[in-house]
């Protein structure tokens, strides 16, 4: 059963196995195991990040290409849930009217942007994928009046989605079953069964010759595959998961915005996320996106607690001064670099076989 939901692809580590096994479990508990929006947020983001990463990874690291367009589709995929919602009113009418209706926008980028931009060299692909990328960010914040510009826009969601919504009179393990703890679990089952389907692509026959092109592309052409119709495949896959995740995060925040879902700050956090876990490794995804997301909402306040512990000791308390946590941040990535090179799961795991 364990091998079927897995793909056949089983973590091959007991410690990695472990750590799998923390995160998903602290996800599935954490609306009763922490109290408090920001935690709960923490581990919605994770959810939502494991997906993007995921689907980021099997375009780099199984295709190998190299695009930075990936936080548009999940831009498009959070601006058609929020604007149907803000548009057509809080129903699962306009929920899925504006998820159908990004998912085929993105389509037909990934499908424009994949035959085009796919037949030419490696770097100017990225440049145009960053180009594409960049004319979408600044059209979102150019419509105004459609996309609420710089400001974004908020919108109401279905009446099971909202706070004020009970399922239950009585609480359950301390916790009040309310329309947050169940958008919270939609965010959480989505993003495992997205994640679950992503590692069954990558350990198909599909995925098996993404990285047959990956490795040498004039081999695998001469073979008698067609690079471009498989990378313009896995091109367009990746966009429709990132498209998903993105209506995920907008029904959790209730908000879209460009520097919430088109920023390039957020193009450069997957990439980061991508390298810590482990390029072509789809559990990278997992591993990489919990770590960096913790790290990033807790480390500026773990600093401020060990800065003023240090206080007897100037040079190190203002070392730890909570305003340094993105050096921090970036020696720590440095070191996951060096410590790390193939990933902490390829670390762990070994080389595949």
């Amino acid at each position: 059963m364990l091998h079927t939901l897995l793909s056949d692809d089983l973590p091959r580590s007991r410690l990695l196995t472990a750590l799998l096994v923390a995160i998903v479990v602290g996800l599935a508990i954490a609306p009763f195991l922490v109290s408090g929006a920001r935690a709960l947020n923490t581990a919605a983001t994770i959810c939502v990040f494991i997906v993007l990463v995921a689907s980021y990874d099997l375009l780099i690291g199984y295709a190998g290409i190299v695009s930075f367009a990936h936080t548009m589709f999940y831009g498009i995929g959070a601006y058609g849930v929020g604007l149907a919602l803000a548009g057509m009113g809080p129903t699962w009418g306009a929920v899925f009217t504006g998820l159908a209706a990004a998912l085929l926008v993105t389509l037909v980028l990934a499908l424009a942007i994949g035959l085009v931009s796919l037949r030419v060299r490696a770097l100017f692909f990225a440049m145009i994928t960053l180009a594409v990328a960049s004319a979408f960010g600044v059209l979102a914040s150019q419509l105004s009046d459609f996309t609420g510009g710089e400001d974004g826009k908020s919108f109401p969601v279905p009446e099971l989605l909202t706070p004020g919504f009970k399922l239950l009179e009585t609480d359950v393990l301390g916790r009040a079953v309310d329309g947050r703890l169940i958008t919270y679990y939609l965010v959480f089952l989505c993003s495992i069964a997205l994640f679950l389907f992503l590692l069954r692509v990558v350990n198909s026959q599909f995925g098996r010759v993404l990285l047959a092109i990956r490795e040498n592309d004039f081999r695998a052409e001469a073979l008698g595959y067609r690079t471009v119709v498989y990378r313009t495949l896995a091109n367009c896959i990746a966009a429709l998961v990132a498209a998903l995740a993105g209506a995920l995060m907008a029904l959790w925040l209730r908000y879209v915005g460009p520097k919430t879902v088109l920023s390039f700050e957020l193009m450069t956090d997957i990439l980061l996320i991508v390298v810590i876990g482990g390029m072509g490794r789809m559990y990278g995804a997992v591993i990489g996106a919990a770590l960096f997301i913790l790290a990033q909402n807790y480390l500026q306040a773990g600093m401020g607690h060990a800065s003023e512990a240090f206080v007897a000791i100037p040079l190190l308390s203002k070392a730890l001064h909570p305003d340094r946590w993105m050096l921090w941040m970036g020696l720590l990535f440095i070191a996951c670099v060096y410590y790390f090179p193939s990933g902490i799961v390829g670390k762990l795991r070994g080389p595949d076989k």
